[in-house]
């Protein structure tokens, strides 16, 4: 008991050197020491292949919105205030006080408004290539909505924020009536609706010759432009796969001649499936990072059906196999709760959020939250599915997708009530911070452990180790070991998260997991190969 308690003692004086270290960050980060932060350098690619960024995504629509009679939904005609660049900008602390250095913009493109979901439209039904949504537009700012996007960005660079920005892969049905050469057609000639996604149809990149759609890819350009000009710092392809490689290496050429340092991010897994397979071939992981992606989704979006943990570093080997292929100037994001998953508390509740959060500060990838994260935002609306007041579309119903973030509608800002998991949210990113050279430098050393659901591993850097253990049982308490070889038994242990301590025996730390609990531990004099 006494070795606890000095463990402890020794733990919570590290805490707050931590603290101490993550505010200093923020206070360099906030805008009060900005002399090196501004004129801005883009170095995002750089960043990103090192594995250094902390990417927070934000709906433009929703992050400065204020919904005054708290029924979920922006109705201005109420008095609520929709969100907007303008509104945006004075939450950039936000994002620096919540350990981000990137923030990562859901599409902010003009939406469609025909056989449109929800009453905004789509964030991804993209009506246009190069203009900004006049919904984002402050109508008592009397700039036009680019200016005040540009604006944006340039105060996220002062806060020494990178800024990404969405591509969608589609375009709306709208736009499919204006422009119908862009869009592939099925054989009674009408333009094709890709797996459920209703409101856009599928552009076509290649002609029935194989060669490219010369005028789609001078339209994706002007997208380029676009964000150039606003002073963006790289670009999340959606759905990046659907397109050929020949495609994305003429575009991403024709960017990176104006900023070499522009980030490329491919949303592409080696696993998923086509979801327009009857028209489109399937473009692999490996062939957009030869065509110029910096990186890709990898696979965690489907981390929760990880029962085994010979599975878990399967796909960290994967990875890292990639990764070697291309000298190691390849990587992954931590895509476990994006736009597209249910919110974290839905799927599995407090614990495996918990997860989720220390396999974001530790895996060898880019930390990735979604606004709302942090509090534990279960994305549930009031006005699920009602018919709605006033619509900006011809889709008279709230439409969302239950449990995940509201692209559809003009929502309420994302914040969910459980305001103690953000202590937990800040002391992961602080760990991450003050322990980089591992988290960000360190090897990855997959652990062998006594049981088939607990998985284990070091992140290394010369005789230091931060060692991470989690049990993949939804179920079950489990009671193990975990084997490290060069352990002694006076070995020096500070944990970092945890239930119960760990037993340290020579060679092997013997654990108790509750189900779906992870446990951090930093380890001194040690090393792990």
């Amino acid at each position: 008991m006494v070795q606890i308690c000095i463990i402890l003692k020794i733990m919570m004086k590290k805490i707050n050197i931590i603290w101490g270290l993550l505010l200093a960050l923020s206070i360099g980060a906030s805008g009060i020491n900005t002399a090196n932060a501004y004129p801005w350098v883009n170095n995002l690619r750089t960043q990103f292949i090192n594995n250094k960024t902390v990417i927070y995504a934000i709906n433009i629509r929703t992050f400065g919105a204020e919904d005054k009679n708290g029924n979920d939904i922006i109705e201005p005609w109420l008095g609520d205030t929709p969100g907007t660049f303008v509104n945006a900008k004075n939450r950039l602390n936000d994002i620096v006080m919540a350990g981000a250095n990137t923030i990562y913009l859901l599409p902010i493109t003009k939406t469609g408004k025909l056989k449109a979901l929800g009453t905004s439209g789509s964030l991804y039904a993209m009506d246009s290539f190069n203009e900004i949504s006049p919904q984002l537009d402050d109508k008592n700012d009397s700039r036009a909505v680019f200016a005040e996007a540009k604006s944006f960005i340039q105060e996220a660079h002062k806060k020494r924020l990178s800024v990404i920005l969405d591509m969608p892969s589609c375009g709306s049905y709208d736009m499919s009536l204006e422009k119908p050469e862009l869009f592939i057609k099925d054989k009674r000639g009408n333009t094709v609706t890709p797996a459920d996604w209703t409101d856009v149809r599928l552009f076509k990149a290649t002609n029935e010759d194989g060669t490219l759609n010369q005028e789609l890819l001078d339209n994706y350009k002007k997208f380029a432009d676009m964000a150039l000009a606003l002073g963006v710092d790289g670009i999340r392809a959606d759905v990046a796969a659907i397109k050929p490689y020949e495609f994305w290496k003429e575009f991403i050429n024709y960017t990176r001649k104006q900023d070499p340092q522009f980030m490329f991010l491919a949303e592409a897994s080696t696993t998923w499936d086509n979801p327009a397979k009857d028209y489109v071939t399937y473009t692999s992981v490996e062939d957009l990072l030869k065509a110029g992606f910096d990186g890709y989704y990898g696979d965690w979006a489907n981390f929760r059906n990880i029962t085994k943990a010979k599975d878990f570093h399967k796909k960290i080997e994967i990875d890292s196999k990639i990764s070697k292929k291309f000298d190691g100037k390849k990587t992954t994001i931590a895509s476990f709760a994006t736009h597209d998953q249910q919110s974290p508390i839905i799927t599995g509740g407090e614990d495996y959020w918990n997860m989720i959060l220390w396999l974001n500060a530790t895996l060898p990838l880019n930390s990735y939250f979604l606004d709302g994260f942090m509090t534990g935002d279960t994305y549930s609306y009031k006005y699920e599915n009602q018919k709605a007041e006033k619509s900006l579309t011809d889709d008279d119903q709230y439409f969302v997708h239950k449990g995940k973030m509201d692209i559809f509608n003009a929502s309420r800002r994302p914040q969910g009530e459980k305001t103690k998991l953000a202590e937990k949210y800040l002391m992961a990113l602080k760990i991450k911070y003050w322990a980089k050279r591992m988290t960000t430098e360190g090897a990855y050393v997959p652990l062998n452990t006594g049981h088939p659901s607990v998985f284990a591993y070091a992140r290394t850097n010369e005789n230091e180790a931060l060692v991470v253990i989690g049990n993949l049982d939804t179920k079950h308490g489990i009671e193990t070991n975990v084997y490290i070889p060069k352990l002694k038994t006076n070995s020096f242990i500070s944990p970092v998260t945890m239930i119960e301590p760990p037993n340290v025996k020579k060679g092997k730390l013997s654990v108790i997991l509750q189900p779906y609990e992870i446990q951090v531990f930093m380890l001194n004099k040690v090393t792990i190969k």
